[in-house]
């Protein structure tokens, strides 16, 4: 059977292959419409997919998928609609004093067959995003989802087969060994977006074939209260931005920065916050579930090894409801005085659990920060432009958002992508564009040029120019 799929696999990849190599450079006409198709598909079957998502995580709140998965990938691909006959421009580029009248040019051309591997948490807008990218830029796409999202992932083969032909996009399924088979597959570029120590083993399998990888990972990024910030406004945000698809999303903020002595309180706040946004959780449609019972075990773990402790640790159930590992929702948790080598405080949680740490001053939370790896986000609340300048002068992430969470990630005219260990490369709008494209420099000779006086036979003359060249650079 698996190897069957391999077979299938290639025939895919060889059948993209060739017809990129039949039309190397698809017009503007062609990727607008090819652009359209994708929009359709996003729009004409928003309950499909809601529904498929929402069986997949057994409850995924329809609103959420509408708002970050729909919405998110619509908005991107009418921005590269509106934009993408400027990113094809031949672009003019200066030329050098020395070597004009020629001219600099610079041309976006599609590197050809674009591999894209996505994760369970988003299904829809995590494989669909960079598709728009990858089509914008002219190139074939071969998507392979999360087999830990099977009937989405059964739908979206269905719904990219009616929308596009196999030789311009398709999807490939299967389990944890398709996958391995897929990112060997020698792709012009790959992005893969999942954990970094998936993301380790992929930019392996693609450097033997030389691919560009893009790597979209997570790790654990940091809230941070300064001390000048609206508190009540800080809490909300970052509580929503919590619990967003049950904190299973890579850019949740995985832990909270605050100033000594304010812990207790704050979590009395933030209890108070989660309480009001989800006022009862087991059969609330608006609380999403963890996507399997495996995931859920390991964060029900990581609490219990955090309480065994000695860590204060408190679970929000406004409703006094009994959740257990087969309904798969979890309580929201937040957790004070965890000592630094728990799991808690050692892995990307991607749950509804947050850890509240003090720091005594902007330094210390700045070395807090970078005592870990780098993360794909960071978000800074406060007043103070002096602490705010230092943090985002100081600090690395992949991205930052101030007074707010989560807005740099629906950016269209930012890059979005992580930093060492949470990723490398960045798509979305241009950026994506640019990522998919090989951008070619051209240098256009003009006829006055004065260079074969450099050439061979050597002497006054060459002597005379050199000097000549050396003063003018």
């Amino acid at each position: 059977m698996l190897q069957t799929r391999q077979d299938a696999l290639g025939a895919q990849f060889a059948l993209q292959r060739g017809a990129f190599e039949k039309e190397p450079f698809p017009s503007l006409d062609l990727r607008k419409d090819r652009l359209k198709r994708l929009l359709a598909l996003t729009e004409q079957h928003e309950a499909e997919i809601c529904s498929a998502i929402d069986a997949d995580f057994s409850a995924r709140s329809a609103q959420e998928t509408r708002l970050a998965e729909l919405f998110v990938v619509g908005a991107g691909i009418r921005h590269a609609l509106a934009h993408l006959r400027g990113w094809m421009r031949e672009r003019r580029v200066a030329t050098s004093l020395p070597f004009l009248p020629g001219r600099n040019r610079l041309l976006p051309q599609p590197v050809g067959v674009v591999g894209i591997v996505s994760p369970w948490n988003y299904p829809f807008q995590l494989a669909i995003a960079p598709a728009t990218a990858a089509l914008a830029a002219g190139n074939r796409v071969l998507i392979k989802p999360s087999e830990l999202t099977p009937k989405f992932s059964a739908l979206l083969e269905r719904l990219v087969g009616e929308h596009f032909a196999p030789d311009e996009m398709s999807v490939v399924v299967g389990d944890a060994e398709v996958g391995k088979a897929f990112v060997s597959v020698p792709f012009d570029h790959l992005l893969f977006t999942g954990s970094t120590a998936i993301g380790r083993q992929v930019a392996m399998a693609a450097a033997a074939n030389l691919t560009p990888v893009t790597l979209e990972l997570g790790g654990k990024s940091p809230a941070i209260f300064d001390a000048s910030c609206d508190l009540d406004a800080a809490v909300s945000s970052v509580a929503y931005s919590k619990l967003l698809n049950a904190g299973q999303t890579c850019i949740a903020p995985d832990y909270l920065l605050v100033p000594q002595g304010q812990s207790q309180m704050i979590a009395t706040k933030f209890a108070a916050a989660m309480a009001r946004l989800y006022p009862s959780l087991r059969n609330n449609p608006d609380y999403t579930a963890i996507v399997s019972e495996r995931h859920h075990r390991r964060l029900s773990d990581m609490v219990a090894e955090a309480r065994e402790s000695g860590a204060d640790v408190i679970e929000v159930n406004p409703a006094g409801e009994k959740l257990g590992v087969t309904d798969r929702k979890m309580l929201p948790t937040l957790v004070r005085n965890a000592g630094e080598d728990l799991r808690l405080m050692r892995e990307e949680i991607f749950g509804p659990v947050l850890p509240i740490i003090e720091y005594a001053k902007v330094d210390d939370a700045i070395d807090h920060v970078n005592r870990a790896e780098r993360p794909l986000a960071l978000y800074w609340f406060g007043r103070d432009s002096g602490n705010r300048q230092r943090v985002m002068r100081e600090t690395i992430a992949g991205g930052v958002t101030v007074n707010d969470c989560m807005l740099h990630l629906v950016q269209e005219r930012q890059p979005f992508g992580g930093v060492g260990a949470s990723g490398m490369g960045a798509y979305h709008g241009e950026w994506g564009f640019r990522t998919f494209s090989k951008e070619k420099p051209i240098f256009l000779q003009s006829k006055l040029s004065a260079g074969a006086l450099l050439r061979p036979p050597y002497g006054k003359t060459f002597e005379r120019l050199f000097r000549l060249l050396k003063l003018i650079t």
